[in-house]
């Protein structure tokens, strides 16, 4: 365990589970995660391995010999018959019998009804009269004389899903996380390796969870495939449902005329659609109109009366097309079928996820570390709808005036869903609201920006908030508003005026320098060759088109002694930067000259033998192409800054070292994020370059 996972075993004992034992015990067996999870829960909850394994081997003799499958559903019957009584793990539903004044139990798999349930067990598992829970059941089959009586009787009854909950409890215990440690056991929770993310991505994964807290919410996310844009709504809750977008009917999802039974809308907190992009599928026209009502008003109707529902939207799909090719050729919702290509329809889409921002899912990016049991995490957004956070950000801060009622309407419900995921109880500091209100903001920016390109009528709107105190004005831009200036489109005026006309203008130079001296940008922005100049520079979370020649290629021309000042060269990621580097040192020098560069570090306490490999094998290259390369290790305590010295008087200053790209699969040899530096996503960095002798 880590320090995370050892603090979320000791705050919340019992409702957590490592992520990565789910596989081991799942088989075949289709039996639900957060059953699954629970039971791991139960008999897996330590360190110890030893233990951990014995509890595998429990959960799965449990799952073998005791889950109901439904097309072995009278075998069952018959072996309990044989038998006289045997346990099994069953979904149970519970309805009070008005004439008789008793309880009375179905099995959703084992298909039997009407079997009668003691009052004490139903008032210990209320959930029962609700939707049903997983449970481990001892069933006992005995006829009676008297007809009236159930031969089936239920011995013992304890549940393999949480059958309660206690929200204040966990107000309470949520207190003692802090914000980021949150975040990463969110993230966990989810299956997903927080270390593996940078905390734009986090969110994005974090957004995918609003339409299970907030009651009627529109998200849309359209990307490349492999993504994991569906992983939440099939694994994460019992209360969504993953719909493919070729399942969808009137009848099915809204309501059957023939016989008034309300559809999916009216049962669960949030219906996914995947497969939702493909421009050749066909969508009925009917449906489409219902939908936009439902995500406009949260009531539909079919002709008889209005009915209302809370479930919310989400759809999913995968694009076609490159980011500046849609924005070059089309837009950003050109892979939505026909009929949904309605501005009247996309207009109730509240927020748009940017898949293309979030990585291909691999195998290393799954958590193996502790995360809550599914359903403790579902049960915590399901409390959550009840709250409304929307308006908590007015204490602090105010949207600009040209934002319309609907536009406003998607900022507030993203913002209040955030909100209620990363501060429950709905207290947050000025700072941590603004982030939330940033990322609520460009959403539904992202949406409006290419209405308007579908729809000419709809006016430009100023996406901005003013801090109450300081009357400072933030607008927000899209990411690819900053990377494809030339294709988005957007007006000038539009601009950010909180940030320093000379920071904007750099953020153009960074993008065009990073073409001018390579050919990996070619599919970026095509401007002219910057100069060397004194000057500070600042990149964006995921942006692309950043590589070393176009940040330090000009900078080391000519230059014969180079000292690189960075404390984290440790990781095989980190030693290949430096790697890159040096090779844009070799690009930008003459072949006789000769060049030495000394590197200033901090050992790696954990596996000083690779990383001196490291070094060995850098120091063998180097010398094959005339370049001295030499190391020196430093004390972590005596190292502040991070920088790069050239004989010929530059420093340039940097805030992240060369680590300043996301995580992403270096070793592979068809990969273009491994060949190409300028199309992987970069962290947040800053820049500074300072001349430290005159000509």
């Amino acid at each position: 365990m880590n320090e995370l996972d050892k603090k979320i075993n000791e705050i919340f004992p019992g409702l957590v589970v490592r992520k990565d034992l789910v596989k081991m015990v799942k088989g075949n067996a289709v039996v639900p995660t957060y059953v699954l999870e629970y039971l791991l829960g139960q008999y897996c909850a330590t360190n110890d391995e030893a233990t951990i394994a014995s509890g595998i081997e429990n959960v799965k003799e449990i799952i073998r010999q005791h889950y109901v499958n439904r097309n072995e559903a009278e075998l069952i019957k018959s072996h309990i018959k044989e038998k006289g009584h045997w346990k099994i793990i069953d979904k149970i539903g519970v309805d009070l019998n008005d004439r008789s004044g008793i309880y009375e139990a179905e099995f959703s798999n084992l298909g039997i009804k009407k079997v009668p349930i003691d009052s004490d067990t139903v008032k210990r598992n209320r959930k029962l009269l609700v939707g049903g829970v997983w449970c481990l059941v001892d069933v006992s089959y005995d006829v009676s004389e008297d007809r009236a009586i159930s031969p089936w009787q239920i011995i013992s009854l304890k549940p393999v899903q949480l059958s309660g909950f206690d929200f204040d409890e966990f107000l309470r215990l949520r207190k003692q996380v802090t914000y980021d440690e949150w975040i990463d056991i969110l993230l966990q929770s989810i299956g997903f390796d927080p270390e593996r993310f940078g905390r734009r991505n986090k969110f994005f994964q974090l957004m995918r969870l609003v339409p299970f807290c907030e009651r009627n919410y529109n998200l849309l996310e359209l990307g490349p495939k492999g993504t994991g844009k569906s992983h939440v709504y099939a694994e994460c809750s019992p209360h969504g449902m993953l719909l493919s977008g070729s399942e969808v009917s009137v009848p099915k999802l809204f309501v059957n005329n023939g016989n008034g039974k309300i559809g999916l809308v009216g049962y669960w907190d949030c219906i996914a659609f995947d497969e939702f992009a493909g421009r050749q599928k066909k969508a009925d026209k009917k449906l489409v109109d219902i939908m936009k009502n439902y995500m406009a008003n949260k009531v539909f109707s079919r002709g008889i009366e209005p009915l209302g529902a809370e479930a919310s939207f989400a759809f999913v799909g995968n694009t076609s097309h490159t980011v500046p090719q849609m924005l070059k050729l089309s837009h950003l919702f050109e892979d939505i079928p026909d009929a949904y290509l309605d501005s009247a329809f996309l207009d109730r889409i509240y927020n748009y996820i940017p898949g293309w921002e979030v990585d291909i899912i691999r195998g290393e990016m799954f958590s193996q570390g502790y995360g809550f049991i599914v359903d403790y995490l579902s049960e915590v957004l399901h409390a959550l709808r009840e709250f409304d956070y929307s308006d908590r950000y007015t204490k602090y801060f105010t949207l600009s005036s040209t934002i319309s009622t609907r536009d406003r309407d998607g900022v507030n419900k993203t913002f209040s869903g955030l909100l209620k995921i990363l501060f429950p109880d709905g207290e947050a500091t000025e700072d941590q609201i603004k982030e939330l209100l940033e990322y609520a903001i460009e959403g539904r920016k992202r949406v409006k920006d290419q209405l308007m390109r579908i729809d000419k009528t709809y006016n430009p709107v100023d996406f901005s908030f003013t801090d109450n105190a300081s009357g400072t004005k933030h607008s927000v831009r899209t990411l690819e508003q900053i990377q494809y200036p030339r294709f988005y489109g957007v007006q000038e005026s539009l601009q950010p005026e909180s940030q320093p006309i000379e920071i904007q203008q750099e953020n153009r130079n960074l993008l065009a320098s990073s073409q001018v001296v390579s050919s990996t940008a070619a599919k970026q922005e095509p401007i002219q060759q910057s100069k060397t100049s004194e000057h500070y520079l600042e990149v964006v979370e995921n942006q692309r088109g950043i590589d070393f020649d176009g940040l330090f290629g000009e900078y080391v021309r000519g230059a014969t002694s180079i000292l690189v000042v960075d404390p984290y060269i440790k990781l095989f990621h980190q030693a290949r930067n430096l790697m890159e580097f040096i090779a844009t040192v070799l690009r930008f020098n003459d072949a006789g000259d000769e060049i030495s560069i000394k590197l200033h570090t901090c050992i790696d306490d954990l596996r000083p033998d690779i990383q001196e490999g490291y070094f060995a094998q850098i120091q063998e290259s180097c010398r094959s192409e005339g370049i001295e390369f030499l190391w020196e290790y430093h004390a972590q305590k005596s190292m502040h800054d991070r920088y790069i010295e050239t004989d010929t008087g530059w420093r340039i200053s940097l805030g992240r070292g060369l680590d300043i790209y996301q995580s992403c699969d270096l070793k592979s040899a068809f990969s273009f994020t491994a060949w190409m530096p300028s199309q992987r996503s970069c962290k947040p960095f800053m820049v500074s370059y300072m001349k430290t002798k005159k000509d």
